[in-house]
């Protein structure tokens, strides 16, 4: 295994045995539980399901568990089969718990207006209590995130190496139809596009409403938007939202795998995948984490009015994290050079990709 491969089992079980600890303590002092009933805003967070006396013991067990888990997958005995079959559910069902379940819709909201609250804060605007949005359940989520994403990297790699794969690439000498860069280019141009849609149609009506059109709301919600200065905090996130989808469109376009040469010091020079594959596969975890929580809330379709074109957007969103994650993988499959590891040569970029 690489380096990275080789260390990211002890990492992600380090991660999650310190959290699994915070959550012991929170069993036996019965403080601290950041979710469910102890969340102000965990009405869209699938956890409120969860009764908050049972809370720190559930996580104390799964997190601890799941250390345990990634301990034994830094091992290097090949496992028999069910032992391996057991590892492997229970591995990527805590990841996809702790990295779709956990963090929720807030999370997302964070990551659109992050750029704003940045900017703004030196200036008083927008006029928010900066320490009551990055609280303790706010860490906790995005820790959970961490966790889900570490440990996703340590079964992923021991699944290839258990099956007799490469651990770093994945990459077994016998490559898949599917992931061939030219087959990668063709389904990767479709998912693009629709992870770039979406976004752009949600953007629209926060658009719409900063420049007077009230559309999917009344007309007095929108004279209150405003009045407050709410809709301008709305076009920052459709502001962001319309550059996630130009981004986003850069993988599958040239200007994604070089610099446009008009840029200073980095034009013509080849982008690192990296920089595209990280972002992606974070943004595209964090829209489908807001997404389960905020359309299984009952509230949700209540508090939006019923649905018209102001909610209409957020139906997309089920595709928009699937999408962007595809879009992603294939561009990682397009871009991946030899391999450190196995030597195996990787592809270089699709002409008119």
């Amino acid at each position: 295994m690489t380096t990275t491969s080789r260390r990211i089992a002890p990492f992600a079980a380090g991660w999650l045995g310190l959290w699994g600890a915070v959550a012991l303590a929170g069993t036996l002092t019965g403080r601290g539980y950041p979710f469910g009933g102890n969340d102000a805003n965990g009405e869209a967070s699938l956890l409120r399901l969860l009764p908050v006396r049972y809370g720190p013991p559930a996580f104390a067990a799964l997190l601890l568990g799941a250390a345990v888990a990634a301990l034994a997958m830094a091992g290097t005995a090949r496992p028999s089969r069910p032992l391996r079959a057991l590892l492997l559910g229970y591995g990527w069902t805590v990841a996809a718990v702790l990295a779709v379940v956990v963090p929720d819709v807030r999370v997302l909201v964070i990551l659109g207006y992050l750029p704003m609250l940045i900017v703004g804060a030196p200036f008083g605007w927008p006029p928010v209590d900066y320490a009551r949005i990055f609280d303790w359940t706010l860490a906790a989520k995005f820790s959970a995130l961490a966790a889900g994403v570490l440990l996703a990297a340590a079964v992923l790699a021991w699944q290839r190496r258990t099956a007799g794969a490469c651990a770093a690439c994945g990459r077994d000498g016998e490559e898949a139809g599917w992931t061939t860069p030219a087959t990668a280019a063709r389904w990767g141009r479709w998912a693009a596009w629709t992870a770039a849609a979406i976004p752009l149609v949600y953007a629209g009506t926060r658009f719409a409403w900063a420049v007077g059109l009230p559309l999917g709301i009344s007309r007095e919600f929108l004279a209150e938007l405003h009045e407050t200065g709410l809709v301008w905090a709305g076009a920052g996130l459709g502001a962001f939202a319309t550059v996630g989808a130009v981004l986003t469109l850069g993988l599958v376009r040239r200007w994604g795998e070089v610099f446009p040469r008009r840029l200073p010091r980095l034009g013509g020079r080849r982008v690192p995948p990296l920089l595209a594959v990280v972002p992606g596969t974070l943004v595209a975890i964090a829209v489908t984490a807001g997404t389960l929580g905020e359309l299984a809330t009952p509230e949700f379709w209540r508090l939006a009015g019923g649905f018209g074109a102001a909610t209409a957007p957020m139906l997309l969103w089920p595709l928009w994290g699937p999408a962007l994650g595809a879009a992603t993988l294939a561009y990682h499959l397009r871009r991946r050079g030899v391999c450190a590891r196995c030597r195996r040569p990787g592809a270089g970029p699709i002409p008119g990709a």
